[in-house]
């Protein structure tokens, strides 16, 4: 028996649409689950949504469970959370995370889902992906003790990583943005704020998320002597450009990359990728990453989302997709 889900649908760089999916039933080892929240990873996203993905890059972007490719038209996408309605037994009724693109139903081994901690609704686990980004992040960083830390770029990375830096002992965290609106989210998060031009110098680290030349080159500039910058940022194809004539080669500054498609060296020995998710959903029961939870919208929608999201007419951090009806658990009111 066969079974009609929706999923989403890049048709072309910068128009998206609905289209129809053929589901069988599970078979052994697989498990059938239904939407209940979506996330837009908006950095990401939004790239491929324009075209942006570099034809070099193709085989390093793909998603999980991704149909189709780049530029379009391919299914992407890769925070979902539902619950199991068939399959194995122990999961069936159990709300699970998968890096699955946005569709209403799917058919996946049981393998690729992580069950959600009681406790953590559906909306904020969604960003399991992202905090996953950042626990990677800081394995590859390895903060000390009484750091002081800037994170350049105040978007669902670069917040998430502060969320997991003002945890630590005695670490001084500031998150730098050119949007002063970002100072109260980061608050939130138990981290400080500086814009751009007045942020402090003399950083032991700093992780650099925005994407942008000007952020990469200010986090050069924040780094105290033989400090280490970690980009998590994507650029596809656009340019980077930075001055190195200042003190980069004085100071001994380094820029070191970080990528979450592969666990850190520092615990790839003894962590798993499924390791590094469930952690990340366990750091989810915290509801101080609620605040980067800033919009929903119906299923039926996500086509146009994404355009006011590439194109910056929807402002937000991360923007939720429901599938289920507004007075059902997992809905926007939820």
């Amino acid at each position: 028996m066969t079974e009609t889900a929706r999923a989403f649908w890049l048709r072309e760089p910068g128009a998206g649409e609905i289209r129809p999916v053929e589901l069988a039933a599970p078979g052994p080892g697989e498990v059938r689950v239904r939407s209940l929240r979506s996330g837009v990873s908006r950095g990401t996203e939004t790239l491929v949504f324009r075209g942006g993905v570099p034809a070099s890059q193709y085989a390093a972007m793909l998603a999980p469970f991704q149909e189709g490719t780049f530029p379009g038209p391919v299914k992407y996408g890769y925070l979902n959370v539902g619950v199991v309605e068939e399959g194995s037994a122990d999961l069936v009724g159990r709300t699970v995370f998968c890096l699955h693109p946005h569709q209403t139903v799917y058919v996946v081994p049981r393998e690729a889902v992580v069950v959600v901690p009681e406790g953590v609704p559906p909306s904020r686990a969604v960003l399991a992906g992202t905090v996953e980004t950042a626990v990677n992040a800081l394995w590859d960083a390895a903060p000390l003790v009484g750091d002081r830390v800037a994170v350049v770029g105040g978007g669902m990375v670069g917040l998430c990583v502060a969320r997991l830096l003002a945890g630590m002992p005695g670490v001084e965290v500031t998150v730098v943005d050119v949007d002063e609106q970002r100072a109260e989210v980061a608050a939130a998060l138990g981290a400080g704020f500086a814009l751009p031009e007045v942020a402090l110098g003399g950083r032991d680290l700093v992780v650099h998320a925005s994407a942008t030349s000007a952020g990469l080159q200010r986090s050069l500039e924040l780094l105290a002597d033989e400090g280490t910058v970690l980009d998590l940022s994507w650029y596809g194809d656009g340019e980077v450009t930075l001055s190195l004539g200042g003190r980069f080669h004085s100071g001994r500054l380094s820029i070191r990359a970080s990528q979450v498609g592969m666990v850190a060296p520092a615990r790839r020995a003894n962590r798993s990728m499924r390791d590094r998710l469930v952690l990340a959903l366990e750091l989810l029961r915290d509801p101080a990453f609620d605040v980067l939870l800033t919009g929903c919208s119906p299923f039926e929608d996500l086509p146009v989302v994404l355009r006011n999201l590439a194109d910056g007419s929807l402002p937000a951090l991360c923007h939720t997709i429901s599938y289920d009806e507004p007075d059902r658990e997992g809905a926007c009111s939820a």
